[in-house]
């Protein structure tokens, strides 16, 4: 014989004497024998009790084939064996109704009056319990389908949030070689020009490094930590063309613990250094502005270096992938803009909702 597998909505389903069902039994179970009372000659509480008892053994019947067998062949459906079962019980519930209350055989054959009350106590039983079974499978299905749906989206929601971080990590590990490349670039053209500086730029980045590595694989940073490695980054520069760079670093106190995405300020800074003031002859200054207004972030770093004529050589790259990090941790609210200023050099632009919780 085949043997269906276990249904998985039986672990939903309420219990067999839940008080939902208790109480629904008895708001149908003593109207009903309010109106059997009518016409019968037993007291009106013999037959509101007869009632009770005949819907409570129908809806134990009904929970108790609701949950076994836990599992069915494959050609019964479980809510044909509930209505099967309520049908049954019914009747012998009637039957046991009577015996108890009468006190022994109620001897249906020698009394007339009594046999009609036992039919009409099954037969309305029988329909409203019929009609209470098929409400209760329908709720219970529309519980299951809102539980499922519930469940489904939870799931898609995580496998979207588990995506996101995916994305998140690609693109960190995508900025940690083309700000490292960028970097030992720098360095690698200071020992080719024979510099005396070489050894002592060489240390500075050795410690610069092992102090920024390790935050590149961090889910969050902090502005407090981002400007800390800018600074860190504008004095190694520094030290690199002494005459040809200056800088100015000003942050808000209550700006410094808000949480972003890891090398967020340092991408601008470092393309600030890259695109603005290394391929300028004269240099230039880099001033670097952190403000929070109101409930949002506000970062601007400016050069005054050659602009954005020289955009078409990658000046893009770093701070594409710093906008789709952003966009990642904050969604629509972050916003980044880049734009030429009057008086030569680049403004980068920065604004992100102000959050001291992981970004």
């Amino acid at each position: 014989m085949e043997i269906a597998p276990v249904n998985a909505a039986l672990l939903h389903r309420p219990a067999v004497l839940s008080w939902r069902r208790v109480v629904f039994t008895l708001a149908t179970a003593i109207p009903l024998g309010l109106v059997l009372s009518i016409s019968s000659s037993s007291p009106t509480g013999v037959v509101v009790a007869r009632s009770v008892l005949v819907g409570f053994l129908a809806m134990l019947a009904f929970g108790i084939a609701e949950r076994w067998p836990s599992r069915l062949p494959a050609w019964l459906a479980r809510w044909v064996l509930q209505l099967v079962t309520v049908v049954v019980a019914v009747p012998l519930g009637a039957l046991l109704a009577y015996w108890v209350t009468i006190g022994g055989d109620p001897q249906f054959a020698l009394n007339p009056p009594r046999r009609v009350g036992y039919f009409s106590l099954t037969f309305l039983g029988i329909l409203v319990a019929i009609w209470m079974s098929l409400g209760a499978m329908l709720r219970q299905r529309d519980a299951l389908a809102r539980n499922q749906a519930l469940a489904f989206e939870l799931e898609r929601s995580e496998l979207a949030r588990q995506a996101l971080d995916s994305r998140m990590h690609l693109l960190q590990a995508q900025v940690q070689p083309h700000f490292l490349f960028n970097t030992l670039a720098n360095v690698q053209a200071l020992v080719e020009t024979g510099s005396p500086q070489a050894s002592k730029v060489l240390a500075s980045l050795i410690a610069y490094l092992r102090a920024s590595v390790p935050r590149l694989h961090e889910p969050a940073s902090t502005l407090g930590q981002e400007v800390h490695l800018a600074r860190a980054y504008l004095e190694l520069m520094q030290m690199r063309m002494p005459d040809r760079l200056q800088f100015s670093l000003d942050a808000d106190i209550q700006a410094l613990d808000l949480h972003c995405p890891p090398m967020t300020l340092l991408t601008l800074v470092e393309n600030a250094v890259r695109h603005g003031i290394d391929p300028s002859e004269q240099g230039g200054g880099i001033e670097v502005v952190v403000q929070v207004r109101q409930d949002r972030c506000h970062v601007r770093v400016t050069d005054t270096g050659v602009g954005l004529q020289r955009a078409g050589d990658g000046l893009g790259t770093g701070l594409s992938t710093l906008r789709e990090r952003l966009q990642l941790a904050f969604g629509e609210d972050a916003q980044l803009r880049l734009s030429a200023r009057e008086s030569g050099g680049v403004s980068a632009e920065l604004s992100f909702p102000a959050r001291r919780g992981k970004a």
